[in-house]
């Protein structure tokens, strides 16, 4: 099956913070899911989104991966994967992410999910965005049960956590849903766990203009949740931490778990 060039992803994240008191919240978010190496043929799919220029909604390609106009998206990317020793043999690479809104956005997470040539998903790059403009890369091959990835630690996120400990990253997807879910873990147990579900829409211009109106500063609401929610840690007295140097490597190797995830079964299930 083709895979349109781009289209809309819509549905909700929660984090839950289990340590040293239990704290959740959740909202809507939307994103975008673009081939990269079809984005001048994306941004001509409606008169309200762009790529690589101002626009209602809007793909900036230095918005990810090298961050520079001199690295297109696919080097960034291949040589990451290859860092893992992962071939995908010129298949697709396609980013879901979270797009400019008005000009303005920001991506806690971008997932960069590498086919091969066969068509099947073989790989995945979670690229994790601070709020101080670092970003570091957990790369990891995915096995056909799509079992759970672990990696270590690198980017310090929050100014309530510690670089310390790993990420558990559990992926599911299928046409009609893609399923992320990042659990924080250190010795003591897990502390913290963050998802997102979001289902697929065509990108359009009638499913844009219904985005802004249903969810009008969504652009900025994904800053403004993280800063409201540290500002209710804080006065719930979580431990504040100053931000460290950010470490030199930048990308990090997760390894598969060998036992399957369960409930991929039930979302192939439901495609």
């Amino acid at each position: 099956m083709t895979l349109p060039v781009a289209q809309l992803w819509f549905g909700r994240t929660q984090h839950t913070r289990e340590k040293p008191f239990k704290r959740s919240f959740s909202h809507r978010i939307a994103m975008l899911e673009i081939d990269i190496d079809r984005m001048a043929e994306a941004g001509g799919v409606s008169k309200l989104f762009s790529v690589g220029r101002g626009n209602l909604v809007s793909f900036r390609p230095e918005d990810n991966g090298a961050r520079s106009a001199t690295t297109p998206l696919r080097t960034w990317a291949e040589a990451r994967f290859a860092e893992a020793g992962i071939g995908l043999e010129g298949g697709a690479i396609r980013l879901l992410t979270f797009p400019r809104v008005l000009g303005y956005g920001f991506a806690p997470i971008s997932i960069w999910l590498g086919h091969g040539a066969d068509g099947a998903l073989r790989a995945v790059i979670y690229e994790v965005h601070n709020t101080f403009g670092e970003t570091h890369s957990y790369v990891s091959a995915l096995n056909p049960e799509c079992a759970p990835q672990r990696a270590e630690k690198e980017l310090f996120v929050s100014p309530f956590f510690d670089v310390t400990g790993e990420y558990r990253f559990g992926l599911r997807r299928s046409d009609a849903a893609t399923a992320l879910t990042v659990e924080s873990i250190s010795a003591d147990g897990r502390h913290h766990v963050a998802s997102l579900v979001v289902t697929p829409k065509k990108l359009a211009s009638a499913a844009i203009l219904k985005w802004l109106v249903t969810m009008p500063i969504s652009g900025l609401g994904v800053m403004f949740a993280i800063h409201w929610q540290a500002l209710q840690l804080w006065l719930k007295g979580a431990g504040y931490r100053d931000k460290p140097e950010q470490r030199a490597v930048r990308t990090t190797l997760a390894q598969p778990e060998t036992k399957p995830v369960g409930p991929q079964a039930e979302l192939r299930k439901s495609a």
